[in-house]
């Protein structure tokens, strides 16, 4: 049993809305199945789409009454914010480009926030939805899902009980091959907005995919980023976003640190990794294969750790879903991300305390911070790939 789905049990079950992810719509269901998964929340409302026949279409499908299916997500909101039996929170899942205004709308009108990364398109919006967010004490999500996988729980904690040592080289790298074409242009739409500076903001390939390095470094190591290099490149023709990103990095203490983040690599699929060498040892973890971690060490052979099979941290143990061989991927990780928000919610919901794991997801802060990384970037490069302070 997932951790705290004994508490949750006596528990009412949330509720919730969704702005975006209409048919067709690729995040907006992996959102859905992975809140689904534990049985933890109902979907009760929604703005799926621009298209209200779509909201109709889609909430038919997952049940909704049509009496809580609305036209604009102000009209959601507000009109969900007046109901007595109004949703417990709302996820977002729209382009980065309304991010911001719908989370405000969500937090003005009482209800807690699950948003897509990035949490906005400029550092200014950012900061000032965490200001809103520490106002009004909301329970704030930024879906940087990766962090859910056990394996990745279990990494940190090896970090944490110094495992490694003392850290000295990190490398992340996320290639995938999906914009090696100008898909943009054949009216494909996740790529005609991500590519647009209007809709997907300063950047596309490190908005997109870097956060996610960016988030899984830093949640992994606890290493915080004292200055940085980038060179964010436009090999589309007629692009004036990247679609591919080479960084350097200093870290606080000392570490140093090198990411590459691409949608031009043709072969790639999804290809996120992230190494990790410290003076006793190093790992490696990849996505593609996210139920094992490759553990090197100075004075013993190396060795795969299993996910299932082998001994792992209470934590990690306590978000491994099914036994050895059966392989625990995106949905799981998802999942878990959702099972940990939906409990610290249910606790906050019927007054009790919650215990340190309970907030073991990303939140505004995390959600702050990789729009920042964002813009440090994007400002290096600008200035002709140059050292900035972070």
């Amino acid at each position: 049993m997932i951790e705290g789905q004994e508490a949750l049990s006596a528990t009412a079950r949330l509720t919730y809305g969704m702005v975006g992810g209409g048919r067709g719509a690729f995040i907006g269901d992996v959102h859905r199945k992975a809140i689904a998964m534990d049985g933890k929340a109902r979907l009760m409302a929604g703005c799926f789409s621009q298209s209200y026949e779509n909201t109709l279409a889609t909430g038919e499908a997952w049940g909704v009454d049509r009496s809580r299916l609305y036209k604009t997500y102000e009209e959601m909101l507000q009109a969900e914010g007046k109901r007595a039996d109004k949703v417990d929170f709302v996820v977002i899942v729209t382009p980065n480009d309304t991010h911001s205004s719908i989370a405000i709308s969500a937090i003005e009108n009482g209800i807690h926030v699950v948003c897509d990364k990035p949490l906005t398109t400029t550092l200014s919006d950012a900061r000032e939805l965490g200001r809103l967010v520490k106002e009004k004490q909301n329970l704030f999500c930024v879906t940087y899902a990766y962090s859910g996988y056990p394996i990745v729980k279990h990494m940190r904690d090896m970090v944490r009980n110094g495992e490694l040592g003392d850290i000295r080289f990190v490398s992340g790298e996320y290639p995938q091959e999906w914009l090696a074409t100008l898909l943009e242009k054949t009216g494909q739409k996740q790529a005609a907005w991500r590519t647009d500076p209007k809709r997907a903001g300063a950047s596309n390939c490190v908005g997109d995919i870097g956060s996610h390095i960016e988030h899984m470094v830093s949640y992994v190591t606890g290493l915080k980023i004292e200055s940085l290099l980038a060179r964010l490149d436009h090999f589309g023709e007629g692009r004036t976003l990247d679609d591919n990103a080479s960084i350097l990095l200093n870290y606080e203490g000392g570490a140093k640190g090198m990411y590459w983040s691409s949608q031009v690599a043709v072969g790639q699929d999804n290809g996120f990794r992230i190494r990790v060498y410290g003076t006793k040892a190093g790992f490696e973890w990849a996505q593609e294969y996210p139920n094992y971690l490759r553990m090197s060490y100075v004075d013993r052979p190396t060795e795969i750790i299993s996910r299932g099979r082998d001994k792992m941290s209470p934590r990690a143990q306590s978000l491994s879903r099914i036994p050895s061989g059966h392989p625990e991927g995106y949905f799981e990780c998802f999942a878990n991300l959702y099972s940990t928000y939906l409990n610290a919610l249910a606790k906050r919901k019927s007054a009790q305390q919650l215990a340190a794991d309970d907030s073991d997801f990303p939140g505004v802060e995390d959600g702050i911070r990789g729009v920042r990384f964002i813009e440090k970037c994007v400002e290096s490069s600008n200035k002709g790939a140059i050292w900035v302070n972070f």
